[in-house]
């Protein structure tokens, strides 16, 4: 039996995308051991993934950190890899292909045997387009799931959660993106809710669930904010908690990936930073709205799509 290593570093919603290359790659290796080297903040929850065997950390420390290097290659060295499916496709990763690895292994990646011209041509296709086509060239044939990624295996019954704040049905809402992102951050949720909570009050809980970094800016929100005993929720319940929902508003985050492969009803809004079709998103339940600059988009068009979908 020989070792397969796939490399994917994060973000969520990226690491949420790529469930469903990895279920491909085990398939097509159900005989090997597949592993996955990922980030400290999501080795946790995809340690109970069920297409791989096993999952390695990369705290990604800087690449001058000469010590931490010879560590991570000595870890990777334990497993004899005979092939990397570089799923993160970054510089980082580039790096670690000429430090980290014999030359005889076997390394896909997004640029594997192609030109330089058709690699700068992809990168115009859909994130999930690309990634089948980086699979098909190294050799799996059947990528049924690479476009659509099966993250069902997350879901867990969280009633219990739920009932710490409310019962009853609910549209959630992610208000929330990194302070580094700003621009993808649409300012009006607060004048969203006050619409929802007339339209739909009696009928639909109003919530949202913030991240750890996230929970003081929740406070700013009239809304249940949902925690587990004070603790923001872990990535299986958050799934379960978009899986359970009526319907989701959201800015271009994690959960928003999460929404689309559940195929959930609902809205994610863009500004500028990118579009719908590059990133994969859009399903036939849940919907974008792309505009140029987010501070310019209407509070009364979102609550239009919004009773679009609810009336």
């Amino acid at each position: 039996m020989s070792n397969i290593l796939i490399i994917k570093h994060g973000s969520l919603g990226d690491i949420i995308q790529a469930n469903g290359a990895i279920k491909d790659i085990k398939k097509n290796f159900s005989d090997q051991k597949v592993m996955l080297l990922t980030t400290p903040p999501y080795a946790d929850f995809m340690s109970s993934c069920p297409y791989i065997d096993g999952v390695l950390i990369d705290k990604r420390l800087p690449r001058w950190n000469l010590f931490y290097l010879a560590k991570l290659k000595k870890m990777i060295e334990r497993f004899s890899f005979t092939k990397v499916f570089d799923l993160q496709n970054s510089s980082r990763t580039k790096f670690y292909k000429k430090l980290l690895f014999n030359k005889d292994v076997f390394w896909s990646d997004s640029d594997s045997f192609i030109s330089r011209e058709q690699t700068l041509e992809e990168k115009k296709l859909p994130v999930l387009d690309r990634m089948q086509l980086q699979l098909s060239r190294s050799g799996i044939s059947e990528t049924h799931f690479t476009k659509a990624p099966d993250i069902t295996w997350l879901i867990k019954n969280i009633k219990n959660i739920v009932n710490q704040n409310f019962e009853g049905e609910y549209i959630l809402l992610f208000p929330f993106c990194s302070p580094k992102l700003k621009r993808k951050k649409w300012p009006y949720y607060q004048d969203l809710i006050s619409l929802l909570k007339r339209e739909y009050g009696p009928k639909y809980n109003i919530a949202i669930a913030p991240g750890p970094t996230e929970i003081e800016e929740a406070k700013e929100f009239k809304v249940h904010t949902i925690l587990n005993n004070g603790i923001p929720l872990n990535i299986s319940e958050l799934v379960s908690l978009i899986k359970n929902a009526s319907y989701i508003v959201s800015n271009d985050t994690g959960p928003a990936h999460i929404c689309a492969h559940l195929n959930k009803k609902g809205l994610v809004l863009f500004g500028s930073h990118t579009t719908p079709e590059k990133v994969s998103i859009e399903t036939e339940n849940f919907k974008s709205i792309k505009i140029k600059n987010l501070k310019n988009l209407n509070v009364a068009d979102v609550f239009e799509k919004v009773k679009e979908s609810l009336n």
